[in-house]
C-alpha cells in the first residue's frame, strides 16, 4: 500500500495549494496553483518533481501559477472537461465521477457547482482525503458567484456523505471569519464555541486551521447543517427545505 504525504503550501495572502506525494512511485500532484514561487520552492526543498496540477476552477487565485510552474516541470494539467474553455491547456478533462491516478495513487474527480459552475473537487479515499478548494471552508462555503443555493447544498451535501474522519483540504485560510459568523448563527452549539477557541490560538501562532474533517464540519459548520431541524426552527425556517435553509444561511453570511 502507497504511503501518501500531503504538504500545504500557503500562497498569496490567503490561498492554499497542496502537495500530493505518492512515497512509493515518487510521483507528486499540486492541487491548484495560486502562484508559482512557493510551489516550486516547496518542491525544490523536498526533492519532489512534479507530475500533475490538479485544477478545481477557473478563479485567477487558483490557476495564475500553472504557466510558471509548467516553464520548470512538465506536469500534466488536469481539470474538468465541462470547464476547459477558461481552464489553462488541460492534458486530462475529466467528467464527474471519473478516475485517475498520481503515480499509485487513485483519485476521483467529483463536480460540485455552486461556487461556480464548472466547480470540482478531487477525492483520494486511500489517502482519506479531499481537496475541496472554494466548494467547502473549514466552518465555511464558498459564496454562489455563478451557481444556486440548490446546487451548492447538492454539492455540499455530497461531500457531507464522505467517511466523517475524511481531512478536508480547503482553498482559503478563512476559518477565523466564519468562525465568528458561524457563532451568530448557533451560539450555543459547545462543540463550535471549543473549536472557535481553538482557532484563535492556531491563528495567534501563524499555523494553519486546516485540513479539517468532514465529521468536525458536519457538527460545526452551519452550511452543512442546513438540513438539522433545530437549525431550521432556530432560523424560523420550520417548513422550509434544507437548501432554502441553506440559502438563508448563505444570504447572511453575504452580508456579514
Amino acid at each position: 500500500m502507497s504511503a501518501i504525504e500531503i504538504v500545504t503550501v500557503p500562497c498569496l495572502s490567503d490561498n492554499y495549494a497542496y502537495l500530493l506525494h505518492d512515497t512509493q512511485s515518487g510521483a507528486t500532484a499540486v492541487i491548484d496553483a495560486p502562484e508559482a514561487a512557493p510551489i516550486l520552492a516547496e518542491l525544490e526543498q523536498r526533492g519532489w518533481r512534479l507530475d500533475h496540477i490538479l485544477i478545481t476552477h477557473h478563479h485567477a487565485d487558483h490557476i495564475q501559477g500553472v504557466a510558471d510552474i509548467l516553464a520548470r516541470h512538465k506536469a500534466s494539467v488536469t481539470g474538468a472537461a465541462i470547464d476547459r474553455h477558461r481552464l489553462p491547456p488541460l492534458d486530462r478533462a475529466l467528467a464527474d465521477g471519473d478516475c485517475f491516478t498520481v503515480g499509485t495513487v487513485t483519485g476521483r474527480m467529483w463536480e460540485t457547482p455552486g461556487h461556480t459552475l464548472g466547480h470540482v473537487v478531487y477525492y483520494f479515499e486511500a489517502a482519506g482525503a479531499v481537496f475541496t478548494a472554494d466548494t467547502l471552508f473549514a466552518l465555511g462555503c464558498g459564496r454562489l458567484f455563478e451557481g444556486t443555493a440548490a446546487q451548492m447544498w447538492q454539492s455540499l451535501s455530497r461531500l457531507a456523505s464522505l467517511p466523517e474522519d475524511t481531512r478536508v483540504y480547503c482553498g482559503h485560510e478563512y476559518t477565523a471569519s466564519n468562525a465568528r459568523f458561524a457563532l451568530t448563527i448557533e451560539p450555543f452549539n459547545a462543540e463550535l464555541a471549543e473549536r472557535a477557541k481553538s482557532i484563535t490560538l492556531l491563528r495567534a501562532e501563524g499555523r494553519p486551521t486546516v485540513p479539517t474533517t468532514i465529521g468536525e464540519e458536519k457538527a460545526t459548520n452551519p452550511f452543512l447543517r442546513a438540513g438539522n431541524e433545530s437549525m431550521s426552527a432556530r432560523l424560523g425556517l420550520t417548513d422550509a427545505t434544507p437548501d432554502q435553509v441553506f440559502a438563508e444561511i448563505r444570504r447572511r453570511k453575504d452580508v456579514f
